[in-house]
């Protein structure tokens, strides 16, 4: 019988080319090791969890050559991982089966989590996680209300760095890559008593050459500069009780991010201005990586309609922008029995950030916006964790969050008198307006969670679990149109409460084969807009949005542990759905508003296919297949002007029908040292990036190699890599303003380099 279900599932094994898997390294005789994760808050095996999740240990993670987490997208099924483009220090826009945000306006919570350390990154911006010294990364797909709370409902990316190991030794890297890039970069581990071990860590990359060429500046446009410090302290206090506390320092400057203009001939800035795409799949300098935006000359006095020094501001400080992080981490871990463990986890994260961007992508003054702004974040997790071995375990706790933002925008307006001519007509005047913004906004969160195992046989284990949520949000709007009126107080608040449970049963087929059931819910908060364009849009609140998900699954591994195979179908009913409504506005001086809303249901479903083999001791292969149907139900709403529009026709947008990943590596003894060479495919099928499916901002299907050639003996390591060998120019973010123009973010080009690893201890 188990030789029939061995050749059962190798049948769907090499049916599946694209399959994928959580990576393994350094196994002996071409077997693959275990993978231990923290999916459900403790230590289990992958293929214990019932639910789907995929894992890359540290080794795999620097054989990625990985900058951040974006380079990682290939991790898993149905996963879409872009910057946006749309601010400094990457906005993060990470979609897993079709759920995700793309907004950079931090009023919007994320729908897929970025856990580090068990802190939760609550703002998309700086959400796409670097790291030097990551130790394991675990993507965590479908609805994560129980452990992980709110914000989760696609799901989420589970960052752990190293730890002090309290002995000497380090790493040290260096390497060199194509535009003008090197890096530098450093893990120290050393001992100060027999109780307490340290880890610093240090890293500097500088990229003096940007991708883009800017043919209005005449220059190149994308260049980056990055430092990181960071301290690491882990006291044995006693036998039961461990002590950690790590502190990151992280400082970007760069220039702001390049948006690429995609106009098409009926929208106003190809009729008026003559700015036009040559067709719906470039730009209007008819080269993707050649951006247009010039910062533009602001009119002379009296045109100018403002009460800055516009023309100082844009000249000296065009295309400049930062992004400075600090983090704080706190964990106390008490083993108060060997059934009972007591964890603790402080975290805060502050974010400093400003940018001036050119949105328009043209040589002229159009829209520009002038943003700085702050975030800070605290939240406090207390967690017990039972397990004597028995039949019954679990997991519960509290957690409490409070956060606050601002965000001084200040918009640069220059085609505010379209209505009254165009710019080639006579006497026409260009107008610029100076509109100022700012908003604040808070958010306090409270929980209370459990998840509990109860195996009632040797082979049935039922899984039960709930986490309720409380959230209160309050919103400030000041600006020219934004005051306090109608005797409202001038700071809005809502509360909102949630209980998001969670059923599973797993079924131990034998040792190797197990085969889960699984229902969740995910819960997204609401909140206020932070971006409006009246009194009422201020104190209007938008409602929260939940999915339900159902899954089944089966994980596998045979042959002798030469082959893991491991697969998940899912039906997922989204309601309440938050989207960014672009609408026209006669009570704005850009003629149009931005809402958010609920106005539409949606229902997702799919099958992932995963798997991890040796083909013999010195050929392994990992690789994904996803497949993803996701279509509107409804999504109905009223325009500004009250006419009923219907997008239930729409896609989904970074949604792909098919995303897939063959990963492949061939390592060898030779003249007393280890090489190997790594080959990875991933393709990703046609999908929008814009909620309204604009054809000019569609992408076609994609295929993203990389490769590298490495040789390590005794203590140093040499590579030879490539990211995006095939050049794809996809674009990672696409918006349609108001009928006005459109504007793109292109992917970064091929990118080649070298690189010298120094391992000690």
């Amino acid at each position: 019988m188990k030789t029939q279900r061995n050749i059962m599932f190798a049948a769907i094994a090499a049916a599946s080319v694209g399959l994928s898997a959580p990576t393994v390294v350094n196994a002996q005789a071409g077997m693959l090791e275990e993978i231990t994760v923290t999916a459900r808050k403790r230590e289990e095996s992958m293929q214990d969890v019932g639910l789907a999740v995929s894992a890359l240990s540290e080794t795999e993670i620097q054989r990625q050559f990985a900058r951040d987490i974006q380079d990682l997208a290939n991790i898993a099924p149905n996963v879409i991982i872009d910057d946006t483009g749309q601010g400094p220090g990457g906005t993060a826009a990470i979609f897993i089966r079709g759920v995700g945000v793309a907004d950079l306006e931090k009023n919007f919570d994320p729908a897929v989590g970025v856990s580090v350390d068990g802190l939760f990154i609550g703002s998309t911006a700086g959400a796409l996680m670097r790291g030097i010294d990551i130790a394991s990364v675990e993507v965590l797909r479908g609805p994560q209300g129980t452990l992980f709370g709110r914000n989760t409902v696609g799901g989420i990316i589970n960052v752990t760095r190293t730890q002090p190991t309290g002995e000497l030794g380090g790493r040290f890297r260096a390497g060199v890559e194509n535009y003008d890039t090197w890096y530098l970069d450093g893990v120290f581990n050393f001992a100060v008593t027999d109780d307490l071990a340290v880890k610093l860590t240090a890293s500097k990359r500088d990229q003096g050459e940007g991708y883009y060429d800017n043919v209005t500046r005449r220059g190149d446009q994308g260049r980056q500069d990055y430092e990181q410090l960071g301290a690491n302290f882990l006291w044995s206090a006693t036998d039961t009780l461990e002590l950690e506390y790590s502190y990151i320092r992280e400082r970007l400057d760069q220039d702001t991010p390049a948006l690429v203009n995609v106009t098409r001939p009926d929208q106003a800035f190809c009729i008026f201005y003559n700015y036009c795409s040559p067709n719906l799949n470039t730009t209007i300098t008819g080269d993707r990586n050649g951006v247009a935006g010039g910062g533009g000359e602001p009119a002379p006095a009296p045109g100018l309609v403002t009460n800055v020094t516009l023309r100082d501001d844009l000249n000296d400080n065009f295309m400049e922008a930062s992004f400075d992080t600090d983090t704080h981490i706190v964990e106390a871990r008490w083993e108060i029995s060997d059934a009972l463990r007591f964890d603790y986890i402080f975290g805060r994260w502050e974010s400093d950030e400003d940018s001036l961007q050119d949105w328009d992508g043209t040589p002229d003054l159009l829209y520009h916006t002038r943003r700085p702004g702050e975030w800070k974040q605290d939240s406090h997790e207390l967690r017990l964790t039972w397990d004597d071995g028995g039949a019954f375990s679990m997991v519960g706790g509290l957690f409490f969050w409070d956060s606050e933002y601002e965000s001084r925008m200040r918009s640069y307006i220059g085609f505010l008198d379209l209505a009254n001519g165009a710019p080639n007509d006579p006497g026409f005047t260009s107008l610029i307006a100076d509109i100022p913004q700012t908003t604040r906004q808070t958010t306090d969160s409270i929980a209370a969670f459990f998840e509990a195992d109860y195996r009632f046989t040797d082979k049935w284990t039922l899984t039960l679990g709930g986490r309720y949520t409380e959230d209160e949000k309050t919103s400030e709007q000041y600006g020219e149109v934004f005051t306090v009126a109608d005797g409202r107080t001038s700071h809005p608040e809502e509360k909102w409460d949630e209980f998001t449970p969670k059923v599973g049963l797993r079924y131990a087929l034998d040792d190797n084969i197990m085969v889960y059931a699984t229902y969740s819910r995910g819960y997204r908060a609401g909140g206020f807009n932070g971006r409006v364009a009246s009194v009422e849009e201020a104190f209007q609140p938008y409602d929260p949005e939940t999915i339900d998900n159902y899954e089944i699954g089966i994980k596998s591994e045979l042959f002798d542990n030469r082959l893991r195979l491991n697969a998940t179908v899912f039906n997922m009913d989204y309601k309440d759905k938050q989207e960014e409504l672009q609408l026209p506005s006669n009570e704005t001086d850009t003629g149009q508003k931005t809402v958010v809303a609920n106005p539409s249901t949606a229902t997702m479903r799919g099958i992932e296919l995963e798997a991890m083999a040796y083909l013999n001791e010195n050929f392994s292969v990992r690789a994904n297949l996803g497949f993803l149907d996701s279509e509107y139900d409804d999504f109905v709403f009223l325009d500004a002007e009250g006419t009923l529009v219907d997008f239930s026709g729409l896609e989904f947008r970074r949604s792909p029908e098919f995303t897939g990943t063959i990963d492949a590596t061939y390592e060898w003894d030779v003249a007393g040292g280890n090489a190997w060479i790594r080959g990875a495919y991933r393709y990703i099928g046609e999908h929008h990036t814009s909620v309204t499916n604009n054809a000019e901002l569609e992408n076609d299907s994609q295929g993203i190699v990389d490769a590298s050639i490495n040789y390590a003996i005794n203590n140093l390591q040499f590579s030879v890599f490539g990211r995006n060998l095939s050049d794809e120019d996809g674009y990672t973010h696409g918006y349609e303003v108001a009928g006005l123009w459109s504007y793109a973010a292109t992917r970064p080009p091929r990118t080649y380099g070298l690189e010298v690893v120094y391992n000690f201890n």
